[in-house]
């Protein structure tokens, strides 16, 4: 095995470790608590916030390398457009399902039983 697969299955099974008593709460003990629903809440705003500022990054790079192909080879402008396209239709798809994770946390309460 490599280091790197070591590595991942390691963190992984940290990862269900910390969680797992999450799911050893006793039915009672089961209901929403008021500082759960409010980190929900403010993990949804940082993760949305974090979410439109990377995807505005990425594409500012796609654009510029995009202008940059076009200006080193002008022949190539119709398939450099199409790829930039869909390229900015996939990273602006990324911030969109943030922006719906987020309005569920929001409005739907997905923590009430």
């Amino acid at each position: 095995m490599s280091t790197r697969s070591i590595l991942t299955i390691s963190l992984t099974l940290l990862g269900v470790a910390a969680v797992s008593p999450v799911y050893a709460q006793d039915a009672a003990a089961a209901g929403p608590s008021d500082v759960l629903v409010q980190w929900s809440i403010i993990t949804a705003g940082f993760a949305l916030g974090i979410a439109a500022a990377f995807g505005a990054l990425g594409q500012g790079k796609a654009t510029s390398s995009a202008v940059e192909a076009i200006a080193r080879n002008p022949s190539a402008v119709n398939d450099i457009r199409g790829s930039l396209i869909l390229g900015l239709v996939l990273i602006e798809s990324l911030v969109i399902y943030v922006l719906l994770i987020s309005l569920i946390l929001f409005f739907v309460n997905p923590f009430t039983g």
